[in-house]
């Protein structure tokens, strides 16, 4: 997908078209429901805001991407919205 998303974005740029990826860890959403209790607390323990993420959250970044005039010069970028697990245990 990140390949993709940057190649679509240099290939669709000449036509003022925008592509990123919003790249999305462990949210709060009935599949994660499922998950075992003693698993997704092992999990928040590695992600350093300690908790899963909110639906709103990765809602809010696309908003951002597809609205703000702000994101209108970003294209070719895949965004994380994980709480920083991504990053690594430090």
């Amino acid at each position: 997908m990140i390949g993709l998303t940057k190649s679509n974005a240099k290939e669709f740029g000449r036509r003022n078209i925008k592509v990123n990826a919003v790249c999305p860890g462990y949210i709060e959403t009935p599949m994660t429901a499922n998950l075992e209790p003693q698993f997704l607390e092992e999990m928040k323990e590695l992600i350093p805001l300690n908790r899963l993420g909110k639906p709103e959250e990765v809602a809010g970044l696309v908003r951002f991407l597809a609205f703000d005039e702000a994101a209108d010069y970003m294209t070719g970028h895949c965004f994380d919205v994980d709480g920083g697990i991504g990053i690594g245990a430090s």
